[in-house]
C-alpha cells in the first residue's frame, strides 16, 4: 500500500482521506491527537534509536564537517576578500557549520529510510519565500531549528531537489515568521544597569585588559578577579548583530570539494541556502560592529564561557583577536562536560581553545582542560533538609526535532524519558506521590507536557518551570535529578540530599566518568531505573539524614565533587593561576 509523507506537525501538509506515513512521532503533537487518531498513519521508527549508529554517523559527521570547514575557508575567504585562518572560520562559523550538518543528516536519513521502507505516494511541500527561513544570525538559526516551518522547508528541499517522491507545491496557510529582529522587548532594569556600567567601562578599559565576556562568574567574583589582574572591574553585555537582507544572487554556489555520497552532495548544496545572513550578506557589517564595540582592542586574553556559540559579534571579535596572537580561554557553563560519552558543544569548545576551565576533570587526551571549580559557585540554603515535608522531581525537555549531537536522548525518545518519569513517579509510596513537586522543563518544544502528565498521573504537583529553583529546594527534602545535566551538580554543592536517575542507554558516560557513577550507585545516589530511584526513595525518605551523612555516602560525594563539580572558598585564586600562565605563554610565544 502507498502512503502519502508527512514531514512534520503542520496539518495543512495532512491529507484527510489517504494513508499516511509519518516521518516521525514529531509529526504527532499530543494535544492534536484528535486530528492525527483519525488518519490511517504508520510512523517511520526512527533511526537514531540504534544508539550504535548515532554514536558511529556522530563520527562520520565530525569527519565531515573537518573537510567542510576546510572548504568553506577558502571559499568564504575569497568571496569576502580576507585571508583568514581556519581557526579564525572555526570560532565564527563552526557552530552553526557543525548543529547544520548533523541536523541535516538526520532529516536525510529519515527521508532515505521511508523511500527504502514504503512506497511513498506523493507529499506536500510549502511555498514560502525562501529568505524567510534562513536564519539572519546564530540566535535566528537555533530559534528556526526546533520550529515545524522550519525543518518542513529542511525536509522539502531535500525530497525536492534529491528524491524522486512527488511533491505538490501547496501555498501555506499560515504567515512564516522571518528572522527576528535584535530589538524585540525593551530592556530590564539590570540590562539597562549593565548598558550603564558598561558605558562607564569603556572609558575605563585599557587596549591591553583581559577581557571577559559571560563568564558564568557570579559579579562579586569576578570584580575580584578582575582586581587581581590589576585592572578595573569592567562588565560587558551581550551586543546584537545587524540584520541584513538575503540576498538569492550571493546564494548561488555550492561548497566545493569532492561528494562521498548523496549525502554529501546535499549538504554541499544546501549549506549556501541556509546559511545564516551575518556570516554572507552581513559579513561586512559584522567585522564593522566587532571592530565598534567599545572592547580591549589588544586584549592579553579573552575569557568566555557561553558567547562563543550564538554571540556573533563576539565571535567576530574573538575570531579576529585570536588571529592575532590573543589566547583564548573557555569556561565551562553547565553539566555534561566531562562526563557524556560524546558532544559536539564539548568537541568545539575544544578545538578553539588555548585554554578550557573545567570544573574539575581533566583529559589525558586534552592537557589544555585545566581542572579549576565550579564557576557559578552554590551554597547551602542553611535549611535541615530532613526536617522539609517536600520531595522535588527536576525533569528536562529536548526538540522534537533532533539538533546538536550529545550523549541524550534525541526527537521521540523524549517520550520515553516522559515514561521513566510516570513509572518513577507511579512506584512511589501514596505519601511521598502526595509531597512531590515535579518540575517542568520551561521550554515545552510542542511536547505538550502538562497535558501529558495530567492524562497519565492528574494528582501529581506541577511547577511548570515558574518558580525559582532555591524556592523549591527549600522546602525539599529531596532532590530528584533526571537527566545528565547541571541540576545534580548543584544540588550537590548546596548540600542537598540527591538521588540521581536515567536510562544509560541515552545518556552514555565516557569511560573515565563511569567509575565516579559507580560509587554513586553503590550509595544509593545513583540508579539505571526509574523503579531502582522509587525503591531506594521510599526506603530512605524516613530518614534521609541516617543515608545522606553515612560516612561511606560522603566519601563516595566528596571523591565525585572534586571531580566533577569541584567546590572552592576562592573561586578567582583558582581561575587566576590559570589564566597568568596562559598570558605568559602567549608572552613567551610573541617574544620567539
Amino acid at each position: 500500500m502507498s502512503r502519502f509523507l508527512c514531514t512534520t506537525a503542520l496539518e495543512e501538509t495532512w491529507p484527510a482521506d489517504r494513508p499516511v506515513l509519518f516521518l516521525g512521532e514529531w509529526c504527532r503533537r499530543f494535544s492534536r491527537r484528535h486530528q492525527w487518531s483519525k488518519l490511517d498513519v504508520e510512523v517511520l521508527p526512527y533511526h537514531w534509536d540504534d544508539r550504535t549508529k548515532l554514536h558511529a554517523d556522530y563520527r562520520y559527521l565530525q569527519e565531515l564537517h573537518e573537510r567542510l570547514l576546510l572548504e568553506l575557508t577558502v571559499q568564504l575567504n575569497g568571496m569576502h576578500n580576507v585571508d583568514r585562518s581556519v581557526r579564525y572560520w572555526r570560532i565564527l562559523l563552526g557552530p552553526w557549520l557543525g548543529y547544520f550538518v548533523q541536523i541535516l543528516f538526520d532529516r536525510w536519513s529519515s527521508i532515505q529510510q521511508g523511500i527504502r521502507e514504503q512506497e511513498l505516494s506523493e507529499t506536500i511541500v510549502l511555498d514560502c519565500p525562501d529568505a524567510a527561513l534562513i536564519p539572519g544570525s546564530m540566535v535566528d538559526f537555533q530559534r528556526l531549528m526546533v520550529g515545524d516551518r522550519w525543518n518542513h522547508h529542511v525536509y522539502g528541499s531535500i525530497l525536492r531537489q534529491f528524491t524522486q517522491v512527488p511533491c505538490i507545491s501547496q501555498r501555506s496557510a499560515e504567515a512564516t515568521p522571518g528572522p527576528s529582529s535584535p530589538g524585540g522587548r525593551g530592556r530590564s532594569a539590570k540590562e539597562a544597569l549593565a548598558a550603564a556600567i558598561s558605558r562607564v567601562a569603556g572609558a575605563l578599559v585599557r587596549d591591553s585588559d583581559a577581557f571577559f565576556l559571560s563568564t558564568y562568574l557570579p559579579v562579586r567574583e569576578e570584580i575580584k578577579l578582575h582586581g587581581r589582574l590589576g585592572q578595573m572591574p569592567q562588565f560587558w553585555r551581550f551586543v546584537a548583530a545587524a540584520s541584513v537582507a538575503v540576498d538569492s544572487r550571493r546564494r548561488k554556489w555550492v561548497v566545493a570539494g569532492e561528494s562521498r555520497s548523496e549525502f554529501e552532495a546535499c549538504v554541499r548544496a544546501l549549506i549556501p541556502a541556509q546559511m545564516p545572513a551575518v556570516y554572507l550578506e552581513g559579513y561586512t557589517r559584522l567585522i564593522e560592529q566587532a571592530a565598534q564595540v567599545p572592547w580591549p582592542r589588544h586584549p592579553k586574553l579573552i575569557w568566555t564561557s557561553n558567547s562563543h556559540s550564538t554571540d556573533d559579534v563576539f565571535k567576530a571579535y574573538a575570531a579576529d583577536k585570536v588571529q592575532g596572537g590573543t589566547p583564548l580561554v573557555i569556561g565551562q557553563h553547565g553539566g555534561h562536560w566531562g562526563v557524556g560519552r560524546w558532544s559536539f558543544v564539548e568537541d568545539h569548545d575544544v578545538a578553539i581553545m588555548d585554554r578550557f576551565l573545567s570544573w574539575g576533570w581533566s583529559s589525558a587526551r586534552h592537557p589544555n582542560v585545566k581542572p579549576a571549580c565550579q564557576l557559578k559557585v552554590k551554597r547551602p540554603l542553611g535549611v535541615q533538609h530532613a526536617r522539609q515535608p517536600g520531595a522535588l522531581l527536576v525533569t528536562g525537555a529536548s526538540p522534537r526535532f533532533s539538533y546538536w549531537m550529545y550523549a541524550a536522548i534525541v526527537a521521540r525518545q523524549w517520550l520515553d524519558y516522559f515514561n521513566d518519569q510516570c513509572a518513577f513517579v507511579a512506584r512511589l509510596p501514596r505519601p511521598i506521590q502526595d509531597a512531590l513537586t515535579v518540575r517542568l522543563y520551561p521550554e515545552d518544544y510542542g511536547w505538550d507536557q502538562v497535558a501529558r502528565w495530567r492524562e497519565r498521573l492528574p494528582e501529581v504537583r506541577l511547577d511548570q518551570g515558574q518558580t525559582r529553583m532555591n524556592d523549591l529546594i527549600r522546602h525539599s527534602r529531596l532532590y530528584i535529578s533526571t537527566y545528565n545535566a547541571t541540576t545534580f551538580l548543584e544540588s550537590m554543592t548546596m548540600n542537598v540530599p540527591s538521588v540521581i536517575y536515567w536510562n544509560v542507554n541515552h545518556w552514555e558516560l565516557r569511560d573515565s566518568a563511569a567509575p565516579y557513577f559507580d560509587d554513586l550507585a553503590r550509595v544509593g545516589v545513583f540508579h539505571a531505573t526509574p523503579e531502582s530511584a522509587a525503591d531506594h526513595v521510599a526506603r530512605v525518605w524516613d530518614d534521609i539524614d541516617a543515608w545522606w551523612s553515612d560516612p561511606a555516602l560522603q566519601s563516595m560525594l566528596a571523591r565525585f565533587k572534586q571531580r566533577y563539580c569541584r567546590e572552592s572558598d576562592d573561586v578567582p585564586g583558582c581561575i587566576e593561576p590559570v589564566l597568568r600562565e596562559v598570558m605568559t605563554a602567549a608572552d613567551a610565544a610573541v617574544a620567539r
